[in-house]
């Protein structure tokens, strides 16, 4: 998920960084997204923050290789 925007969590999110979504289907019927944040936490967020994103493949790669 790209963010973009942080407002009410600038501490927590980086604009127009990629976060990596974990699935959650409650928070989605409350239009919220579950993410990894700058904390290397978990947290939800309004689902209007971030805009799904695909990587090829070599940048997926190399992003979940950091987990």
């Amino acid at each position: 998920m790209l963010c973009v925007r942080n407002r009410h969590y600038p501490a927590s999110l980086e604009l127009r960084k990629v976060y990596r979504l974990l699935s959650d289907e409650q928070a989605s019927r409350h239009h919220q997204v579950r993410v990894i944040d700058e904390s290397g936490e978990d947290y939800l967020y309004p689902e209007e923050y971030f805009v799904p994103i695909k990587l090829p493949q070599a940048a997926e790669r190399a992003v979940l290789k950091g987990i």
